[in-house]
């Protein structure tokens, strides 16, 4: 088995000095020559089998100072603070692969996430993916296991947020359109015809309350110039109602230039509080809204940006959200609009190591029905971040 690992120290201990006259005994040079043989003979017996699976273990460490307006610090929402992931959370990870030959390979996926302030864990799932797969040549791959949904897949993959990051994680209101991102008891296809690619995903709800049992598909193209497509997810909970997520866009990238549209829709069946909750965090700051926010039948999402790479180094983005939402019967509220603004500056050190500036600003237009905690309607962060993948 090869294990890969980084080393970017490119030093090793004990060499020696520049210009040092190096004397070797006719002694040594035959032992040195019997163990060059005796260690391209094993090779020789060993390498097939050493050249069957590769482990990878990767990461990302991202740390950011934010500041908030509009706060007092109820609810938990500091003005200021140290976020343990401002473009990306920060995540450890591995990645197997085993070549079993004929065009057929073994995959798994560990992924634990993690908070680079505190150094505690990012979730009550350890594993925020875990899964194991097959794929070929010919027929695709399939996943079992806890695993990203096509909603994210499509997001992340053909119109994402940002050309260097697909989004901020700090700040997502796309990706919470995308019921929770994961399912687990996923079971996965995926297959690709030239620039085509398709995903298939069914996930058993196993009678619990954490609304996992799911059915959806994604198709999407990609030239490298022109991207485009669209996905569609059923979400269940345990008494039977449904959460129905749609959402299609397209993306154009030129060289320095990259551009994208989309559309996103949430239909809840009456009385899904369970599955609202986990996406009230689209307006911008979940956990400080009031309850109106997930007392909700529909909301639609638009989204539209640039990213333009100004240097080598030097990448500058912005992104606007514009997200209407209509409420449930029988509650008596209005319907509610938000309207959302990001503003990013990337600069890269080197191809592991960058740091950004981000700006972002959200606005609630909806008769006072959705607010901050605080009775503020509108809040502007703003962050400054080191993040480094490795």
């Amino acid at each position: 088995m090869l294990w890969k690992f980084h080393n970017n120290t490119g030093e090793m201990a004990g060499s020696f000095a520049e210009n040092e006259p190096v004397q070797i005994s006719k002694q040594e040079t035959k032992s040195m020559k019997k163990a060059v043989l005796a260690i391209a003979a094993l090779a020789a017996c060993t390498s097939s089998a050493w050249a069957q699976s590769s482990v990878t273990l990767y990461g990302i460490v991202d740390a950011a100072a934010r500041y908030y307006t509009n706060t007092d610090g109820a609810s938990n929402l500091a003005p200021k603070q140290l976020v343990p992931g401002g473009m990306s959370q920060s995540r450890l990870g591995v990645n197997v692969t085993e070549d079993m030959g004929g065009g057929l390979k073994a995959l798994v996926n560990m992924e634990h996430r993690l908070n680079s302030d505190t150094g505690t864990v990012a979730a009550a799932d350890f594993w925020r993916q875990v899964w194991v797969g097959l794929q070929s040549n010919d027929f695709g791959q399939v996943r079992m296991g806890r695993q990203y949904n096509v909603l994210f897949d499509i997001y992340t993959s053909t119109y994402a947020s940002f050309r260097y990051s697909p989004y901020i994680e700090a700040f997502k209101p796309e990706i919470v359109m995308s019921a929770g991102a994961r399912q687990s008891n996923m079971v996965k296809y995926l297959g690709q015809v030239g620039d085509v690619y398709g995903e298939i995903q069914v996930s058993a709800g196993e009678n619990t309350v954490s609304a996992d049992k799911s059915i959806g598909g994604l198709l999407r193209y990609n030239d490298g110039t022109w991207g485009a497509g669209g996905a569609y997810l059923q979400v269940t909970d345990i008494a039977g109602r449904k959460m129905k997520a749609t959402t299609v866009g397209a993306s154009y990238t030129s060289g320095p230039l990259y551009a994208h549209v989309s559309w996103a829709n949430n239909k809840f069946d009456a009385g899904t509080g369970v599955l609202q909750a986990g996406f009230t965090a689209g307006w911008g700051f979940g956990p400080q809204l009031t309850a109106a926010a997930s007392s909700v039948s529909t909301r639609d999402m638009w989204m539209t940006g640039l990213t333009y790479q100004l240097t080598p180094q030097l990448n500058l983005g912005a992104n606007y959200w514009h997200t209407t939402q209509a409420a449930a019967v029988g509650t008596g509220l209005p319907d509610s609009k938000a309207d959302q603004l990001a503003f990013v500056a990337d600069y890269a050190f080197s191809k592991r190591t960058d740091a950004y500036f981000e700006a972002d600003n959200t606005r609630f237009s909806s008769g006072g029905a959705i607010r901050f905690s605080n009775g503020a309607t509108s809040r502007t962060g703003v962050m400054v971040g080191l993040r480094h993948r490795f």
